[in-house]
């Protein structure tokens, strides 16, 4: 057979812009007239086709039949989970060649510069929910490689709920709204979930992760993303180890407060839709470093749980992370529908040099991705939609089907064959065939787990100690609320008795806040996710001591906080501002890569001391604290006195304080200051070292003052604040 010529032999870089690969499919109807779909022009298209004017409309008007068929054709299923989600394209490119691990080509060559399209998510809501609901986020990579598309499919959680896929049926149906009246939406307050999850402890810790401040991230660009499963890198020699994939983002990791989330969701369902949108028009563009735990084959047992197992990490101080490259998101989608709607997403979408582990959870969603596209987007084809073309050509003998768009020629669909020259012919792994690793098998067909599984607290105990004492609150309260939204006390109680095996303090402090007693022992059989001839003791009486009792890398608090890039800023102003410490804060923090916006009582422009007009970007009626990241107010008398008297103005710094934000003001301005709430629970000074504690900066130095403010917004949030300084918002 003659050796087939591939697309890099030539020696150059091929082409792979999956942005100008695009640009086929694009319809811009600037200066065009109206068409029907098959490209007759319009002449009317504001009355259908009657019998006079007052008479009934004609059934042959096939331009009205075309219009409105189309319209009540136009939605497609929605995914069962991960709805609600956002995208953008952009490009990664590795730091150094990988190729003592893996020959996986997009990770060889640093000059190479990939394609990606990148979709970020809620998992339980539907389409209309928000953004903000606690939920765990997922974050799915397409790189356009030049051996096809790898697809990175993972969530901002490094595990997961449940250990084998024939599970996620069952959470799924848990966790969405309840069937006989179908809510609560986007929330896992309700009994179905908790039912399930106090009867699976495998799910233990998960749910540390699904009750702490990373189910409420400040946007998509501050938070994580995991590939979950352990993967396979194999390089050319053949030789496998294992891999866990980490997304790092430049921006560091951070959240929200979540009585903040339930107000933004009034205020703006779309708030990380509309961030990411936003930053990347502005030329912002979000950055995260790929990182990767490498384990040698050899070490698989190494360790005090299994690699297989989806509800276990790998912390970062037994195996390094180490940062191989750079994803960059740089251009919006140009229609919602067509890219991030009708993105498929696949986890069997892999190159030579990764491949599969057997993971039970990451088995079963092999099968479930194409299923459910094959429902979702109308048939075998969805691969054909233009976002979901890899950026090499496709070649092999399926024909027809629902939507086919490929016009494939010649007489030949079946191979082998004579009449059309055997082709497409196989690849040789040396010319880039994929070869599945050869992994020995010599097993029995049996329905089991190993026990190497059967441990699901040590892990959740890691988590819980890895937390900073604000953390540990919020978790107290996330799992207070969740469970005092749970309305049979069995559930509330056995989930207590789950608690306590994690950590003894905590359940107590949850029961305080619910009002009962914590079980002396958990009911037994602890795990019902168990086969119904099992022993429950082989299930029940696994308690592992870990090797760690703490992980820097799983706590928030240990996250960089070196900038302000992209962070809002507030200034609450009124005529009569001081302009020039205004304009002087502006310009330091605008310096710093922020977005500074100017609230007052009217829309329209404020008017300086100097008669200066600056433009107003929100009124108080418009604008709200918990879209901001800080706040400031400049001097200025008549401002000053304005702010003051202004209610929706004091509640904003309130809300503010409340949530542990960074506040600044002009020495002018501490009247507005001292008609606050807040000001009373506060230290009698304002020294350098309770700004840096309190995050409250006030001088009448502007350009100080923004030096100050700069170090207090780089922080992010002051949650030592929260709990001594509690305050009505």
């Amino acid at each position: 057979m003659a050796t087939k010529k591939t697309s890099t032999d030539s020696g150059q870089q091929p082409e792979n812009d999956k942005t100008q690969k695009l640009q086929s499919f694009t319809n811009d109807a600037e200066g065009q007239y109206m068409t029907t779909n098959t490209g007759l022009k319009i002449n009317d298209d504001q009355n259908s086709l009657k019998a006079g004017d007052r008479g009934a409309s004609l059934l042959e008007d096939f331009i009205l039949r075309e219009k409105i068929t189309h319209f009540d054709h136009e939605r497609i299923p929605e995914r069962v989970v991960h709805a609600r989600g956002s995208a953008a394209h952009g490009v990664f490119k590795v730091y150094d060649s990988l190729s003592a691990v893996t020959k996986a080509q997009f990770l060889l060559d640093p000059s190479i510069e990939t394609p990606v399209f990148v979709r970020f998510s809620t998992v339980a809501g539907s389409r209309g929910s928000t953004d903000l609901a606690r939920d765990v986020r997922g974050f799915a990579v397409r790189f356009y490689t030049q051996e096809g598309n790898f697809d990175l499919v993972g969530n901002n959680m490094p595990v997961f709920f449940i250990q084998d896929a024939i599970k996620f049926p069952d959470l799924i149906h848990a966790v969405k709204p309840e069937p006989d009246n179908e809510i609560p939406q986007a929330a896992s307050a309700h009994d179905t979930f908790w039912d399930f999850i106090s009867l699976m402890p495998e799910s233990a810790h998960m749910i540390m992760w699904v009750m702490s401040d990373r189910a409420l991230p400040r946007s998509y660009r501050m938070m994580e993303g995991f590939g979950v499963h352990t993967f396979r890198f194999v390089n050319k020699e053949g030789v496998a180890s294992f891999v866990k994939f980490h997304w790092k983002p430049i921006l560091g990791v951070h959240s929200v407060a979540w009585d903040e989330a339930q107000i933004i969701s009034g205020k703006d369902p779309d708030f990380h839709r509309r961030d990411l949108w936003d930053a990347i028009e502005s030329g912002a563009f979000p950055e995260w470093e790929l990182g990767v735990q490498i384990i040698p084959e050899e070490d698989e047992f190494k360790y005090d749980f299994d690699l297989l197992d989806s509800t276990k990490l790998i912390p970062e101080e037994l195996v390094p992370v180490q940062r191989i490259g750079k994803m960059t998101l740089n251009r919006n989608p140009d229609n919602f529908f067509a890219e991030t709607e009708q993105v498929a997403y696949h986890l069997g979408n892999i190159v030579p040099g990764i491949d599969f582990t057997n993971d039970p959870l990451l088995q079963g969603r092999l099968f479930s991705y194409t299923d459910t596209q094959l429902l979702r987007l109308g048939g075998p084809n969805f691969h054909e939609i233009p976002i979901n073309r890899p950026v090499v050509g496709v070649h092999n003998n399926q024909r027809d089907g629902h939507m086919r768009q490929t016009i494939n020629k010649g007489k030949v669909s079946y191979s082998p064959n004579s009449l059309g020259a055997n082709d497409p012919a196989q690849a040789k792994e040396s010319e880039g065939g994929f070869v599945s690793y050869p992994e020995r098998i010599d097993a029995k067909k049996i329905r089991a787990r190993s026990k190497s599984f059967f441990d699901h607290f040590s892990q959740a105990r890691l988590f819980f100690n890895s937390q900073s004492d604000p953390e540990k609150n919020h978790i107290v309260d996330a799992l207070s609320f969740e469970l005092g939204k749970v309305k049979t006390v069995a559930i509330r109680e056995r989930m207590l008795g789950i608690l306590s095996l994690i950590d003894k303090n905590l359940a107590a402090e949850v029961a305080f806040a619910l009002r009962i007693d914590v079980p002396q022992d958990p009911a037994l059989p602890l795990n019902h996710g168990m086969p119904a001839d099992a022993d429950p003791a082989d299930y029940d009486s696994v308690m592992i001591e870990g090797t760690l009792t703490s992980s820097d890398a799983l706590s928030m608090a240990n996250t960089p906080k070196d900038t302000i890039e992209t962070r809002k800023i507030a200034f609450l102003t009124a005529d009569g501002v001081d302009g020039k410490s205004l304009n002087t804060v502006k310009s330091a923090l605008i310096a710093e890569g922020a977005i500074v916006e100017i609230i007052a009582p009217r829309l329209g422009y404020v008017i300086t001391e100097d008669d200066e007009q600056i433009p107003v970007d929100h009124s108080y009626l418009t604008a709200a604290s918990v879209l901001y990241d800080a706040v400031y107010v400049p001097g200025g008398t008549n401002s000053v006195a304005t702010v003051e008297a202004e209610a929706d103005a004091i509640h904003f710094l309130n809300q503010a304080f409340k949530h542990c934000k960074a506040i600044a003001a002009d020495a002018q301005a501490i009247q507005v200051l001292e008609a606050t709430y807040f000001v009373k629970k506060l230290p009698a000074d304002f020294s350098e070292e309770n700004v840096l504690k309190e995050g409250l900066v006030v001088s009448d130095d502007a350009s100080e003052l923004a030096a100050k403010f700069v170090l207090a917004i780089e922080q992010h949030r002051f949650w030592d604040r929260e709990k001594p300084r509690k305050i009505p918002a």
